[in-house]
């Protein structure tokens, strides 16, 4: 193992997680932001929109990011669209991320029983009011495990942004490599780069699924 080089070249890990975790946490926000908005419109099957979502949907989960960063990359510059690498990082963890946020929300909203709604108009809630006390709390809770499973999903598909020449944690390592053939090393550092990325977003969400349990939510 070559020590030299692991310590000379750990800041570039430093830097490649950086942006890995940024592109990250605007991809999966912003994957939350859509999935929410998606699962109310499939749950209450609002016309038209409905049924796009679906395609949106089955379109999302049945294809590969990587072939969705090609498309986005290489396919809209042809009709004269230009993103940049982070750009395109960006919309292809939204586009994908967006359609499994939904589902986890939907089948959250789906486990809310009826009678609970019911229940809530029988005290003279209005609708949002009994959305926003009754359906939302509960929907939001047991999705939960769903959610936490989908946002380490996510970050672990960074991995593939260095198809399109992002200069993420994987582009750094298959660059060392390239060029020093120092394949331990940059691999090692690669694994534990993302150890400590994933390992307290995991920790965080048992965290929270166990303080939801004792509160008495998702049962």
């Amino acid at each position: 193992m070559n020590l030299d080089f692991i310590n000379e070249y750990i800041p570039l890990y430093i830097e490649a997680a950086k942006l890995t975790v940024r592109i990250a946490f605007i991809g999966i926000i912003l994957s939350i932001v859509v999935g929410f908005l998606c699962s109310l419109i499939r749950y209450y099957k609002i016309p038209v929109l409905h049924r796009v979502i679906g395609v949106y949907i089955e379109l999302s989960r049945n294809t590969p990011l990587l072939i969705q960063l090609f498309f986005l990359y290489f396919g809209l510059p042809k009709i004269g669209i230009m993103l940049s690498s982070e750009t395109c990082a960006i919309a292809g963890l939204i586009f994908l991320g967006g359609s499994y946020m939904s589902e986890a929300f939907r089948s959250g909203l789906e486990a809310v029983p009826d009678s609970q709604l019911e229940s809530g108009l029988s005290l003279g809630l209005t609708k949002l009011q009994v959305v926003r006390y009754v359906l939302m709390p509960q929907a939001v809770s047991i999705s939960v495990p769903a959610f936490a499973a989908n946002t380490i999903f996510l970050i672990k598909e960074t991995s593939v942004f260095s198809a399109v020449a992002l200069a993420d944690l994987m582009y750094t390592a298959k660059d060392l490599i390239g060029l020093y053939y120092e394949t331990n090393e940059a691999l090692l550092m690669l694994v534990i780069a993302y150890l400590i990325i994933l390992l307290p977003v995991s920790i965080l969400f048992t965290l929270i699924e166990r303080k939801l349990r004792h509160a008495g939510f998702g049962d």
